[in-house]
């Protein structure tokens, strides 16, 4: 294991942060994760790194306090406190954040889940805002623990070890050189990113058999983006895994019906069933089997959260699709099916969107919400047909696969 931990650190830490010699790093991860970080540190100083912050969580830790304070308690809390990221974003650090899957929250109120949520977000603006500009170099990535390894694999003896190993293989820890691999990867994604660019396509119009009947217009121009971010002038590989291409949508601009193909996990909670319909862009009605009252703080968290800022393509035979495992993580599961996300959009998805003003922005139709969600669509008989600004008609995606 501790072979495949060292290849997997090198991947993180070259492919998706581009560690520089004397750069600060932060890594956020949960505690049980103290056998991978000892290596990942190992491997940082054999980098040259000779700053690093460990930002420690615990989800049983975060219960106790979220089901024993008040609401006012939980806003007040030094808990949800993430400044010292601005501090480490002041002096360019790189930020790595590994995150794990529990349902260990299915029992707090929706009300203090949407308050601790915010206040989480709201205490490192600085760092948000120069990570939404591609200013700051980040990578999320997974780290196997027990109790994710039950979720998804409650009838193995050993689940986390299983956990771990399906991880490593979804992201080619196994290959003899994985940073060569991910490199070449990339390689074709950029490509195709391009391809689709060039098509410079207008409307997105999705159908299945569940019901979607959902059409997405893209603003003139739109760029497609995929695999890896330029940050400062290096190609980061910011989720690992990633199987996706992905765009900006006029947030508008979004028309239909849209059932949803998995569950999704949001503050520890599942929400089943999603069922979302459009209006001129806005969410006017949405049902959900289970965990409504969460779906609920989603799309009510700000303004423009009940509005798309992403719609990502992913080949339904994607790497992480054929693995037939519903990961209950959403680094994992968008990575397997076509997504769309409500709230904030992608700068880089917009033709000189680093240099437009907020104004300019607004009329192209970018979402500027404090939230991003990633919601799943993708199925076996997607069929995607787009309508191009020079009125060309093309169905880019059929039976779930890409189609040019």
């Amino acid at each position: 294991m501790t072979e495949k931990y060292y290849k997997y650190a090198k991947l993180l830490l070259i492919n998706g942060l581009c560690i520089k010699k004397n750069q600060p790093l932060v890594i956020t991860a949960p505690i049980e994760s103290i056998e991978f970080i000892r290596v990942l540190t190992k491997v940082a100083c054999e980098l040259g790194v000779e700053d690093i912050y460990y930002d420690w969580y615990d989800d049983e830790l975060k219960h106790i306090i979220i089901d024993s304070f008040s609401l006012s308690a939980i806003k007040s809390s030094c808990f949800w406190n993430k400044s010292i990221h601005d501090e480490y974003a002041k002096k360019d650090a790189a930020f790595l954040f590994l995150v794990s899957s529990t349902n260990i929250m299915h029992d707090i109120s929706s009300e203090k889940l949407k308050v601790a949520s915010y206040q989480s977000l709201h205490t490192r603006s600085l760092y948000r805002r120069l990570q939404e500009n591609n200013e700051v170099s980040w990578c999320i990535a997974a780290v196997a623990t027990e109790e994710w390894g039950k979720i998804i694999f409650s009838n193995s003896k050993r689940p986390t070890e299983k956990l771990w190993n399906t991880i490593f293989d979804i992201c080619m820890i196994n290959e003899d050189d994985p940073c060569l691999t991910w490199n070449n990867k990339m390689s074709q994604n950029s490509q195709f990113c391009q391809k689709l660019t060039n098509l410079n396509i207008k409307v997105l119009h999705y159908q299945n058999n569940l019901g979607t009947n959902l059409k997405i217009e893209l603003p003139d121009n739109a760029i497609w983006c995929g695999g890896t971010s330029n940050i400062k002038g290096h190609n980061l590989l910011v989720n690992v895994p990633t199987e996706e291409v992905f765009t900006t949508p006029n947030k508008f601009k979004t028309n239909g019906i849209v059932y949803c193909s998995k569950p999704l996990i949001h503050s520890g909670i599942v929400i089943n069933d999603i069922k979302l319909t459009f209006t001129d862009g806005k969410i006017t009605d949405y049902y959900a089997s289970s965990g409504i009252d969460e779906l609920k703080n989603i799309i009510e968290f700000d303004s423009e959260s009940d509005m798309l800022g992403e719609v990502a393509l992913v080949d339904y035979n994607s790497k992480i699709s054929a693995s037939n495992i519903l990961f209950y993580e959403t680094l994992y599961d968008e990575n397997a099916s076509c997504h769309i996300a409500l709230g904030r959009g992608f700068k880089e998805c917009l033709k000189e969107g680093d240099k437009l003003d907020n104004q300019s922005l607004e009329n192209i139709g970018y979402n500027k919400s404090e939230n991003h969600v990633d919601i799943m669509i993708g199925t076996s008989d997607l069929s995607i047909i787009a309508n191009t600004y020079d009125n060309k008609t093309i169905e880019i995606f059929k039976n779930g696969s890409f189609n040019i």
